[in-house]
């Protein structure tokens, strides 16, 4: 349907959208129609557009859309109208999945004709991309739907298009294509790439295939497709002899066919290649050893429920839980189980299966969280006395873990957001500015890991490409952690996978790895000035050696704790793996929680058929959320939607793109963003800023959605509480949020109505202090001359702090009013404990670190109730000035080496330094 002139050029966040949208427009036409209230030329337009879209879905497909044309030609008004609604009604409900055999007919649908065998069957779509009329088409999907069997596991409906790029759009648009067949020899452009769909094909604007050959073409989108969709199953077709293909064709196609090869042989290479991504080793075990009948003699009396049911007393504990939990729990690591410190069965199998997932060289799982999972990481590849550059905004457990290996921390800076007390990301250019000072102080050969979280708690995402080429340009071998605790569902989104770090790290070897690169680095390097850093790295020298811890039960479908590591690590097996295994035993617990583990394998299989498909509606939804506050006057007046520019400095984003939606504009271009600029937003974070109604962000969450309406959120911050849509968030969810917000909006209005002149004056001051008055934030001050590795460079001592802390001599406490009366006559105090305020959730205080006045006044400052490391009866915990004292003599305590007594060519700690 033609939009308005004025309209939006993208009226919808995706093709998913456009042809829900139109579908229900073809409703309501068909409604008036039948009621003799409209004119048919609405109708047959809307259904030329679902001829152009429906080409990329099996159901219904363009054969029940040329029907309903014929329907509108005859002026079949009624007859149109019922078989409207029962093609609407079938894609909501998704019933054609249950039976595809059945939905030849336009009046005949799967409701009707419902095989009770087959509605147990899942279903998928198989993508033909051959160059084949519609007589071969049609043949085609009728030899293959009498090689399916009620028997099979699975059964599927096939998709053919002709040309490269609408092989494209149906993988970026059809959720249920699961394989995808490729014929050789094939065009590239389609008609369909311009128009009504032009608005959703962004993500494909910098491809260009104009140089490639059309014989070719059909290799090349199987080696897009591996970073397009990499879960989707690929084949080729060929008539080129064995020898004549190319290597990266093999590698890229599970398998090659010929034309002459029987199709039952294809369409039991489907079906295997489903069935293998179906499995899950672990879960599927645990459900066989529930099963058998059992003589426990060993740990756990809860194990087969004995002591739970049998009891007079605990029997609701196994009514709420029932009873196959406690079939399940067991100690066992044998009878088809496994060992989680040394798996080699069912669990070895399951962290294969999800490597592959999630595009690691290796997997493991963990049951402590990733706050275990991460102090395994640093405890495995740092060693005393090496340098990690890390943010110092990350997970209390980093800087635990820096603690516990003795490394020399390096904090880096995030861009500050004062207005609503959050912090961004670390820029690189002040990556890069502490790399060189450590170059400087000859350091940078200690310089061991860069440590970031991406994304951030609010949702700010790096450019990891950007960030690793550019630290590998100064330091070849430095190793990266990248702390993707609310980023592991960013793998299965097309859009959001190029910033995760197993991604990157397999795009850099190979592109380091080829000959135009090194044509390249040799090119760039000559181009350098006098002075100039390089910012490629050599391709002689790097080494990519990349590490992502995840939480899996925070973002997919695990049980709490559900955590993966993954690794990508050129050097793992020569340099890290003994000691990656000694840390792993170290953190890992010997009873490990096989319901936790089971959780994993199956929501590693639920992300490989479902992933793609989910990612994007909880995209949509959070979305979806932002447009609804931010165009709802009501709502507006109360509250707002931190945008992106309002999170991301204008210097940080290239693209120029300051939100996801306007009225005037529509959606933006969500792609560019993620493509060019140095930070990109996460849509699934929605900060609601709450300053206009005068009520913190802390009181917002508890009082009025979570104690009122039951409605569960992320986070807060001074003036705003973060939403966040995950996978199992619904449109029901998100339409109740909206409603609860509405009335807080009216009981907002009712409030301030009835407010005395003396009330309102109180009011406009708490309003006055959220929005005007923000407490400062403040970045690391620096290590205290004590406990710096080496004066005038980068880098403490956190351990040597950390651990003088236990003796409780050296250790005085200061309330904060006093704190500032002390620094104001020029006191130096030094923080013994790490002090972390909730929110923000990160250290603002470390062991060894420098008060100084802005850390005081933020502590002042802050509305929070937590504050882990300070204790309001006595105050802040800081070193006696006998304790500083005898750490510069560098005096040994209690075993520990403290900095002056540690070796390396280290000059005198005694000497005055440099901020660190």
């Amino acid at each position: 349907m033609t939009k308005p002139s004025d309209a939006p050029e993208r009226q919808h966040f995706n093709a998913a959208r456009l042809r829900s949208y139109t579908w229900n427009q073809l409703k309501l036409q068909a409604i008036a129609l039948d009621e003799g209230k409209a004119d048919p030329g609405v109708a047959k337009e809307l259904l030329s557009e679902l001829l152009t879209i429906e080409l990329y879905w099996a159901f219904p497909g363009m054969d029940r859309v040329r029907q309903l044309q014929e329907l509108v030609h005859s002026k079949q008004w009624h007859t149109f109208l019922i078989a409207v609604e029962q093609v609407l009604r079938n894609l909501v409900s998704g019933s054609f999945r249950n039976d595809p055999v059945s939905t030849e007919g336009l009046l005949k649908g799967p409701e009707e004709n419902e095989d009770p065998e087959r509605s147990k069957q899942n279903y998928f779509e198989v993508l033909f991309v051959d160059e084949i009329d519609e007589r071969e088409e049609a043949a085609l999907k009728h030899r293959l739907r009498n090689c399916r069997d009620k028997s099979d596991p699975v059964t599927y409906d096939v998709v053919v298009v002709r040309t490269v790029q609408d092989a494209l759009i149906a993988l970026q648009f059809n959720h249920n294509i699961q394989a995808c067949v490729v014929r050789y020899g094939l065009p590239f452009p389609s008609p369909n790439a311009k128009g009504l769909l032009r608005p959703y094909l962004r993500a494909f604007d910098g491809l260009d295939l104009s140089s490639v050959n059309k014989s070719d073409l059909g290799p090349k989108l199987g080696e897009i497709m591996r970073e397009f969709r990499p879960e989707v199953d690929r084949y080729y077709v060929t008539d080129t002899p064995i020898t004549g293909l190319q290597e990266s064709t093999l590698k890229n196609f599970r398998r090659i066919f010929y034309r002459t090869e029987d199709l039952q042989e294809m369409h039991l290479t489907i079906l295997r290649g489903i069935r293998e991504r179906y499995e899950t080793p672990f879960f599927t075990a645990l459900k066989e050893y529930s099963k058998k009948p059992m003589g426990v003699f060993h740990a756990m009396p809860i194990s087969r429920g004995n002591s739970v049911f049998k009891s007079r007393w605990i029997k609701d504990f196994g009514e709420f839980y029932g009873r196959n939990l406690f079939l399940a729990e067991t100690s066992a690591t044998t009878g088809g189980l496994d060992s989680l410190l040394q798996p080699t069965g069912p669990l070895k199998k399951a962290q294969e299966l999800a490597s592959q997932a999630f595009g690691s060289q290796q997997t493991f799982f963990a049951t402590n969280g990733t706050s275990s999972s991460n102090k395994i990481v640093v405890q495995a590849l740092v060693e005393p006395g090496d340098v990690v550059l890390i943010d110092r905004d990350c997970h209390k457990s980093h800087h635990y873990g820096m603690v516990l290996s003795g490394a020399y921390p390096v904090y880096l800076h995030s861009y500050p957001l004062p207005k609503y007390s959050m912090y961004g990301a670390v820029p690189l250019a002040h990556i890069r500015e502490k790399l060189v000072t450590l170059r400087s102080g000859g350091r940078l050969d200690r310089a061991k890991m860069v440590l970031l979280t991406n994304s951030t708690f609010d949702g700010v995402v790096y450019n990891v490409e950007r960030v690793m080429e550019q630290v590998l340009a100064l330091k070849p071998d430095m190793i990266f952690l990248w702390d993707e605790a609310w980023f592991a569902f960013a793998r299965f989104s097309s859009v959001m996978r190029q910033r995760t770090a197993m991604y990157v790290a397999a795009k850099l070897h190979r592109k380091y790895k080829a000959k135009a690169y090194k044509e390249e680095y040799e090119k760039h390097i000559s181009s350098l000035k006098k002075g100039e850093e390089p910012r490629m790295p050599d391709p002689a020298k790097v080494r990519i050696r990349v590490y992502a811890t995840q939480s899996t039960h925070k973002t997919l479908s695990s049980m709490r704790q559900g955590s993966m590591i993954h690794i990508w690590d050129e050097d793992f097996k020569r340099k890290s793996e003994a000691a990656f295994h000694e840390a792993y035993m170290t953190h890992t617990s010997t009873s490990a929680n096989y319901q936790i583990l089971g959780s994993m394998d199956i929501g590693r299989r639920q992300v490989q058929f479902e992933g793609y498909e989910l990612v994007e509606k909880a995209i949509e939804l959070g979305m979806m959320l932002r447009r609804t506050i931010r165009e709802n006057d009501k709502l507006r007046k109360w509250f707002d939607i931190i945008t992106i520019g309002e999170l991301i400095p204008k210097e940080h984003r290239e693209s120029g793109i300051e939100g996801y939606y306007s009225k005037e504009k529509g959606w933006q271009e969500i792609e560019k963003a993620w493509a060019e600029d140095e930070f990109a937003l996460d849509p699934t974070k929605i900060n609601l800023f709450t300053g206009r109604t005068g009520i913190d962000g802390d009181t917002f969450k508890n009082t009025y959605l979570m104690d009122k309406y039951s409605i569960q959120v992320n986070k807060t911050s001074r003036n705003s509480v973060l939403f966040m849509t995950n996978i199992g968030t619904t449109r029901g969810s998100v339409a109740y949020l909206t409603k609860v917000l509405l009335e807080i909006a009216d009981d907002l209005e009712i409030r301030n109505s009835g407010m005395e002149h003396a009330e309102k004056k109180v009011h406009v001051s708490k309003i006055r202090s959220l929005v005007e008055t923000v407490p400062p934030l403040p970045d690391f001050s620096r290590f205290h001359s004590s406990f710096l590795a080496v004066p005038g460079v980068p880098g403490g001592d956190l351990r040597a702090a950390y651990f003088l802390s236990y003796q409780e001599e050296r250790c005085v406490y200061f309330k904060l009013h006093t704190c500032l009366d002390m620094l104001l006559i020029g006191r130096e105090l030094v923080s013994a404990s790490f002090v972390i305020p909730y929110p923000p959730g990160f250290p603002v205080l470390v062991p060894g670190q420098v008060i100084n006045r802005e850390i005081i006044d933020f502590l002042l400052a802050i509305d929070v109730k937590e504050i882990h490391g300070y204790r309001p009866d006595l105050g802040l915990r800081v070193f006696t000035d006998a304790a500083l004292g005898r750490q510069k003599t560098g005096t040994a305590m209690g075993g520990m080496r403290t900095p002056a007594s540690v070796g390396n060519g280290r000059t005198s700690i005694t000497k005055k330094t440099k901020k660190a």
